[in-house]
């Protein structure tokens, strides 16, 4: 069963471009993952200065994967002390609605 992820990237007001840059990088490296299905990055209206990743991928182990990717860690290490706080990654679980 495919898992619907988000994760959640605020940056330091004035770093912005620096962030939006590093997930650019990112973005291109995630999507030819053997494991990776979708992977869109986006940036908060309500929120300027937010990143959300919206991520589809196989299976849990292909999201495990992909946290330990060389890129994964050249991201973390290019955002460093541009982010306001620590990425929030929520893997999401369906609510059946009838």
């Amino acid at each position: 069963m495919p898992l619907d992820v988000i994760a959640l990237i605020p940056a330091k007001p004035g770093s912005e471009d620096v962030v939006r840059d590093a997930l650019r990088t990112l973005v291109a490296a995630t999507r030819q993952e053997e494991g990776c299905v979708a992977y869109d990055l986006h940036e908060s209206q309500a929120a300027p200065g937010t990143f959300v990743t919206v991520e589809v991928w196989r299976d849990q182990a292909a999201l495990d994967g992909h946290m330990t990717t060389p890129h994964i860690a050249a991201a973390f290490a290019a955002v460093g002390d541009h982010v306001a706080d620590a990425p929030a990654i929520h893997a999401l679980t369906p609510v059946p609605v009838d």
